[in-house]
């Protein structure tokens, strides 16, 4: 019992957690941004090669 309440209260991994969560918020943000701006970016050459 007693070793059931040193697991459950036991918060030495629980930065670690945060800090993967926020890492992967961080990638996530990121990768949508770039795909984002990677399509307005192939679309805006797709027009100028049009001109051409």
């Amino acid at each position: 019992m007693k070793s059931l309440r040193i697991f459950c209260f036991d918060e030495k991994g629980g930065g670690l957690v945060e800090y993967v969560l926020i890492i992967t918020l961080i990638a996530l943000a990121a990768i949508t941004a770039i795909t984002t701006v990677g399509t307005k970016v192939s679309t805006n050459m797709t027009n100028i090669s049009d001109k051409l």
